[in-house]
């Protein structure tokens, strides 16, 4: 088994995407631990402030809070507000630059270039993988529709990062590492980031073999293995839960697709709306109705990707709405 992973780790082209794995991870420990430890402090920061504690000293560096707080007087910040360029930035920056260079060049003696033969338009290989950056848009095509897959999903990527900065209604958390002030953004940027896109990179490297078939880590890739998968699609799968024949027209798989995707949104925008307005959200009355329903439509699409995934997999289904044009 561990042979397997090494053969497959090792490769000259793959051992970037090992490194950028480890990074990722140790990047995102590091801003989850640092955002909890300024919780803390800041917690204990307002503790003290509302006991009255060294009314009229002035603070020492790193007493009150260790990084610039927009939210409070600058008197009370444990960093100055502004910070020159030079030489704090660009000395850093150049310091790092000379280090990736060096590791670069210490890094291009021992490993080869991952340059193959050249192309032989006789031969196809297999599997035939997209550059790393584009194997989780690889891999979502074994859930969506190509069009789906490789032009709605990725532009509704890239608008709902324009669209952030319109819909982002708390003024707090900016400047500084923090969680319990920003919980629904960075659980949600998070959830897409790594689960979304890190681990779908991490299947297609490690996981889709020969045929873009499905292998555990370690498990042999076997280019004769043939695996027997019958998917239906969801109208399929009720006629055949509730004996009635008649669902699997085309006419009735449209409704039953079309009823199914109208509910999947409704209840993922009326439900937390309805829980929001009986708890009296300040977030709710800021956002609008507008706003929040952006929110709503771009948050639910982000979720429709590992609940299809979950209904490919456990249950068999392979399209919800079935068209001459789209599946979905």
């Amino acid at each position: 088994m561990w042979h397997n992973i090494w053969h497959i780790a090792s490769k000259p082209d793959n051992i970037p995407i090992v490194i950028m794995l480890v990074l990722v991870l140790f990047f995102g420990w590091m801003s989850f631990s640092l955002g909890f430890k300024n919780d803390r402090i800041r917690a204990e920061a307002a503790r003290r402030r509302k006991e009255g504690e060294g009314e009229g000293k002035k603070k020492a560096k790193g007493d009150v809070v260790d990084v610039i707080d927009i939210m409070y007087p600058e008197e009370e910040q444990g960093l100055p507000r502004k910070v020159s360029t030079w030489p704090h930035l660009v000395k850093l920056e150049f310091i790092c630059a000379i280090i990736v260079m060096a590791f670069l060049t210490i890094w291009s003696i021992p490993i080869d270039a991952p340059l193959e033969e050249p192309a032989n338009p006789a031969v196809t290989p297999n599997p035939s993988k997209a550059p790393w950056y584009f194997l989780g848009l690889q891999d979502m095509l074994v859930y969506f529709d190509p069009y789906i897959a490789g032009v709605l999903l990725p532009t509704f990527i890239i608008v709902g990062l324009m669209v952030i900065p319109y819909v982002d209604v708390n003024p707090r958390g900016n400047g500084y590492y923090t969680f319990s002030e920003r919980r629904f953004a960075i659980l949600t940027y998070w959830f897409g980031f790594f689960f979304l896109w890190v681990l779908e990179i991490v299947i297609g490297v490690f996981c889709r073999g020969p045929g873009w078939m499905f292998f555990w880590p370690g498990q042999f890739w076997d280019p004769h293995r043939v695996v027997a998968e019958v998917n239906i699609n969801l109208n399929e799968i009720l006629a055949s839960m509730t004996g009635m024949a008649g669902l699997k027209s085309y006419s009735a798989g449209v409704i039953i697709g079309l009823g199914a995707i109208i509910g999947y949104y409704a209840i993922g925008t009326l439900a937390p709306y309805v829980w929001l307005k009986s708890r009296n959200s300040e977030t709710l009355e800021r956002l609008g109705l507008i706003r929040y329903g952006i929110v709503c439509i771009f948050f639910w699409t982000m979720m429709a990707l590992p609940i299809k995934m979950v209904m490919r997999l456990v249950f068999s289904i392979k399209y919800i709405l079935v068209t001459p044009w789209l599946n979905i």
